[in-house]
């Protein structure tokens, strides 16, 4: 089951970002579980969340600002159910477009943005910071869906 989670879901939401290592701060989840113009839906079984996206409403677009699974969920569709309700919900928000940006050596999630028709528009360099055991900065892919 995919919902909107609110405050009462802090703690799973936490607990879950920190296995699943999206990149989102706990302070970032708190103020997007407060905020009016954000949504942070989850994926539900049973009574485990195994997954959540973070999207927030900008003045004519949308963005996708983290996207987390646990990681022995990975590779079951939660990462595109997510991403097919965060679609829906920029479109019913107007959105011309749905923007984000991912790591360019996370594979698995540039294919899946790729099958969902995102297409790339720019690159950040060495935005990244290493990934833990590695050296060098990594850049960062630009990419938008259109929705209007």
């Amino acid at each position: 089951m995919i919902c909107r989670l609110n405050a009462a879901h802090r703690v799973p939401l936490h607990t879950l970002e920190a296995a699943a290592h999206s990149g989102a701060s706990p302070q970032q989840l708190d103020e997007a579980l407060a905020d009016e113009q954000a949504w942070v839906v989850g994926y539900w079984q049973d009574d485990v969340l195994m997954g959540y996206a973070l999207v927030a409403k900008l003045p004519f677009d949308a963005e996708l600002q983290a996207i987390g699974v646990l990681p022995d969920c990975q590779g079951q569709g939660i990462g595109q159910r997510l991403l097919n309700k965060v679609v829906a919900v920029a479109k019913q928000w107007q959105a011309e477009r749905l923007l984000l940006e991912v790591r360019a050596g996370n594979q698995r999630a540039i294919a899946l943005y790729q099958q969902a028709g995102f297409g790339e528009d720019g690159r950040r360099k060495e935005y990244y910071p290493a990934v833990k055991g590695t050296t060098g900065r990594e850049d960062a892919l630009l990419m938008s869906l259109p929705l209007a």
